[in-house]
């Protein structure tokens, strides 16, 4: 992933995009740029200013709400050191925000080398957003877009220029239209919950009144699978998320951890109805297509590569929990995993490049990433109480994971290379097993 040298650039980009109803427009420049490899851990943050938006008056609660959503949104990602508003040379009721009104020395001299400025219009019940990206060392405006619709569009405004931004700068858009399903306790039994990329917009997906565990995205984001013991023993659910109907895989012994192909109406799971664990490959609708594990011991725990040609899996086949790779072309399996003697919970980087584990480390659980080659793994999480369920966000930038460093279990996440790491959201009970959808599934 790469970043766009802010220093030197020599385009422009000016496009316009309209939610509901009106006219869209887009410009762009073929000139060619400098990049900033993103793939570096020591990145430095790039300064981002994000005044209050300009409204004509003293702005109002909702406009400060969408300059405080948006500032929040891509100081997320990572990539970004937000500035202070109090250092701002800025008045948000007299000082323009096109590029003939801006006084961008204002802006450097405070450190801003990114500037995101905006209109923000509530007329006749209808909201205009005018959103505009700066370089301010090169006193120009890199991105504009244009946003029009309700007032209960305000967050699918901000988080779409959010992506814009995001994949203008590093080619991929983000988390922003991203969702994470995860378990939770709060109801007194274990259920699987949504929310968005950032937390917000929780909502109860499983009303099972027993143990729910896996969850796990399909390609599409319309279906959700999982295990749950609601009929007396641990069984396979698919749900479409859409018509909330339920599709159950009951078959002997224990049916658990669904991974959906990448792109396709198809799962592994793990099944025991042949008196072992091993692993199978399912149609959507539960039925068998093929055994892909045949090694005495449990094999549990599948994720696909994103080219859904290999398979990363859990294995005591050689005595202790060890993550394998098993190529499908081949049919041969190999052990990833060599330091230490309990590594589970295995996640597929999106990039194809990296597997992140949950490995355990003088009796408490932290979070590995290994490179697919193998080598030398490397641990993101360190003496913070049990650090589990690795999840990849669906542009590889991002890992959540759940953790009892406060005590009972929570999500959290953190940078792909274990930094910021920061509580996801507050709920009652224990929150568990975060899984990333891997597209973009808002509407």
């Amino acid at each position: 992933m790469r970043l766009r040298n802010l220093k030197w650039m020599t385009a422009f980009l000016i496009a316009g995009v309209m939610i509901g109803s009106g006219v869209g427009f887009a410009q762009s420049s073929d000139d060619s740029y400098d990049y900033i490899d993103l793939s570096n851990p020591f990145l430095r943050k790039i300064p981002l200013a994000v005044p209050l938006f300009k409204t004509g008056v003293e702005p109002s609660p909702s406009a400060v709400e969408a300059a405080d959503l948006l500032a929040a949104s891509l100081g997320f990602t990572g990539y970004f050191k937000l500035l202070d508003r109090g250092a701002f040379l800025y008045d948000p009721v007299k000082d323009g925000v096109l590029t003939p009104q801006i006084k961008f020395k204002n802006w450097t001299v405070v450190g801003a080398e990114l500037l995101i400025t905006g209109l923000y219009r509530l007329r006749d019940g209808r909201l205009t957003l005018e959103l505009r990206l700066f370089d301010t060392f090169k006193a120009r405006r890199i991105l504009g877009k244009k946003y029009s619709g309700p007032p209960s569009d305000q967050r699918r405004m901000i988080l779409r220029f959010c992506s814009e931004v995001i994949k203008y700068l590093t080619g991929k858009s983000g988390v922003f239209a991203s969702k994470i399903a995860f378990v939770a306790t709060g109801t007194g039994n274990k259920e699987i919950y949504s929310c968005d990329f950032d937390g917000y917009n929780r909502q109860q997906v499983t009303r099972n009144h027993s143990i729910t565990l896996f969850p796990a995205w399909s390609s599409s984001g319309r279906y959700l699978a999982y295990t749950s013991y609601k009929g007396g023993k641990p069984d396979l659910y698919i749900k479409n998320l859409a018509e909330m109907q339920e599709t159950a895989v009951v078959r002997p012994g224990i049916n658990i951890t669904p991974a959906w192909v990448p792109g396709k109406f198809e799962l592994a799971a793990t099944m025991s109805f042949s008196g072992d664990q091993e692993i199978y490959l399912l149609t959507g609708s539960g039925k068998i297509i093929k055994r892909l594990t045949r090694m005495r011991g449990s094999d549990v725990s599948p994720t696909w590569s994103p080219d859904g040609k290999q398979l990363a899996f859990v294995s005591n086949r050689a005595g202790t929990p060890q993550v394998y790779i098993k190529d499908l072309v081949s049919g041969r399996a190999r052990r990833l995993t060599f330091e230490g003697n309990y590594n589970t919970q295995p996640n597929w980087s999106p990039m194809g490049d990296k597997i992140a584990y949950t490995g355990m480390v003088d009796g408490l659980h932290n979070v590995f990433v290994i490179d697919v080659k193998g080598g030398t793994p490397v641990q993101l999480t360190h003496e913070s109480g049990d650090n589990e369920s690795p999840a990849w966000s669906p542009d590889g930038s991002l890992i959540a994971f759940s953790s009892t460093r406060e005590g009972p279990s929570r999500i959290y996440v953190m940078t792909a290379y274990g930094t910021d790491q920061r509580r996801l959201l507050v709920m009652a009970g224990e929150q568990m097993n975060p899984r990333w959808s891997m597209n973009d599934i808002n509407p």
